[in-house]
C-alpha cells in the first residue's frame, strides 16, 4: 500500500483515488474517458450490465483500461443487496433484507448469505458490495430504505448484518455498511429531497448506531462505511447533509466510534438531497473536507470533472490539507490491499 501511495506523484493522481465513479454504457469503452482523464480509484455499476456474463466482460475491459492509463487496479463496486436492489438480473435473488429476516433467520445463516453474495460478485469481476444496509427502518413511511433493511430491532439488524458482512468479505469481496449514521427514521427520500432527522445522541447510540459499532468490532472488521446525504441538526445544527458534515463524520464515526476504515459518500451526482443545493465542486471539497474519503459519483463525466478539478484546487490553495487527502487516499489504498488488488496477498478475513 505504501508503494502504491508513494507512486501517486501528481496531485492529479492522488486525487483522483477519491473518485469512484460510473459511466453511460454497456461496454468497459464507455469508461475510457473517465479513466484516462480522471484516474479514479474506482469504478461503480449503475445501468452498464444486467447479466453476469456482460458484467464479466465489462469487469475485464475495465482492468485493461486502468492498465493502459498507468494506474492502480480499480476497485470495481456494484449494488448487490438482493431484493429490490440487484443490477444483475440472471444471478440467484436471495430476496430482500426483510424477508431474509422474517424467516428467523440466524447470524449464521446470513453469513453464508454474504458467502453466496461473494461467489456470485466474484465470478463477475467485482471486488465491492456497497452492501449491507444497516438502516434500522423505525419509520413505517419511509420511502427509500423499506425491505432493504432487516427490520426495526437495532440488535436484529446488528447481528444478521454484521454475519452478513463476515461472509462477504470472507469471500474476498469488501463490504459497505450504509447509510451512515442511518436511513431508516427518515419521511423523504434522499433521491428526491434532504431528509432532516430530529434526532439526538442518545438516541442515536441506542438504535441507529448499534449495527454499525457491531460492524466495527474486530471480529467483523467492516471495510468500509457509506454515508447518508441526511441532515441531523441536533447533532450539526448546520443542518448539512452527513456525507458533507464534519461533526458526523469526523466528529461520530472516527472520533467516537473508532471506525479507521474506507468512508464512502452515497451518490453525489444524482441525488437531490446534495444536488439541488450544492455545487459540485464545493460538494467534492466539503465532504473529504468533513471526513469522508471517496466520492460516488454517478455517471456524469462533466460533473465529475468538476468535482476532480475543485480537489486538486482547494489541495492547492490548502483549503484542504495534504495530510487530510493523503490519508483519504490511504484508506482507499488500503481497501485495495486487503482485498488483493495491489501487490500481495490479501489479508485472510473472519469467516463463517
Amino acid at each position: 500500500m505504501d508503494a502504491a501511495l508513494a507512486e501517486l506523484d501528481t496531485d492529479e493522481e492522488l486525487v483522483g483515488q477519491l473518485l469512484l465513479v460510473g459511466w453511460q454504457g454497456t461496454s468497459a469503452e464507455g469508461a475510457r474517458d473517465a479513466i484516462e482523464q480522471l484516474r479514479p480509484g474506482g469504478v461503480v455499476f449503475i445501468a452498464n450490465a444486467s447479466t453476469a456474463q456482460r458484467a464479466a466482460a465489462v469487469n475485464l475491459g475495465l482492468d485493461g483500461l486502468a492498465d493502459e492509463a498507468g494506474i492502480p487496479a480499480l476497485l470495481k463496486a456494484i449494488d448487490h443487496e438482493g431484493g429490490s436492489i440487484q443490477r444483475i438480473a440472471d444471478v440467484p435473488d436471495l430476496g430482500s433484507n426483510r424477508e431474509f429476516a422474517e424467516s428467523g433467520a440466524t447470524e449464521a445463516d446470513a453469513c453464508q448469505r454474504g458467502a453466496t453474495h461473494a461467489r456470485q460478485l466474484r465470478q463477475m469481476g467485482f471486488d465491492m458490495n456497497l452492501a449491507p444496509v444497516l438502516d434500522v427502518t423505525t419509520n413505517p413511511d419511509d420511502p427509500v430504505i423499506g425491505d432493504r433493511s432487516y427490520g426495526p430491532d437495532p440488535r436484529l439488524v446488528a447481528r444478521l448484518g454484521s454475519g452478513y458482512i463476515r461472509g462477504l468479505q470472507a469471500g474476498g469481496i469488501a463490504a459497505v455498511g450504509k447509510h451512515f449514521p442511518g436511513h431508516g427514521d427518515s419521511s423523504v427520500d434522499s433521491h428526491l429531497g434532504l431528509p432532516v432527522l430530529d434526532l439526538g445522541r442518545r438516541r442515536l447510540d441506542d438504535v441507529e448506531l448499534v449495527p454499525f459499532q457491531r460492524a466495527m468490532d474486530p471480529d467483523t472488521d467492516l471495510a468500509a462505511v457509506m454515508t447518508g446525504h441526511i441532515a441531523l441538526p441536533r447533532i450539526d445544527p448546520s443542518g448539512l447533509p452527513a456525507t458533507l458534515s464534519g461533526p458526523i463524520v469526523t466528529g461520530i464515526l472516527r472520533d467516537d466510534l473508532g471506525f479507521d476504515g474506507l468512508v464512502l459518500s452515497d451518490d453525489t451526482a444524482a441525488m437531490a438531497a446534495i444536488t439541488d443545493d450544492f455545487a459540485p465542486g464545493d460538494a467534492a471539497v466539503m465532504a473529504i473536507g468533513a471526513g469522508v474519503d471517496m466520492l460516488i459519483i454517478g455517471g456524469d463525466l462533466d460533473r465529475q470533472r468538476q468535482m476532480r478539478d475543485a480537489l486538486v484546487t482547494a489541495l492547492a490553495s490548502g483549503q484542504l490539507t495534504r495530510e487530510r487527502v493523503m490519508d483519504a487516499a490511504r484508506h482507499v489504498l488500503a481497501v485495495k490491499a486487503r482485498f488483493g488488488l495491489l501487490e500481495g496477498r490479501p489479508e485472510p478475513a473472519p469467516g463463517c
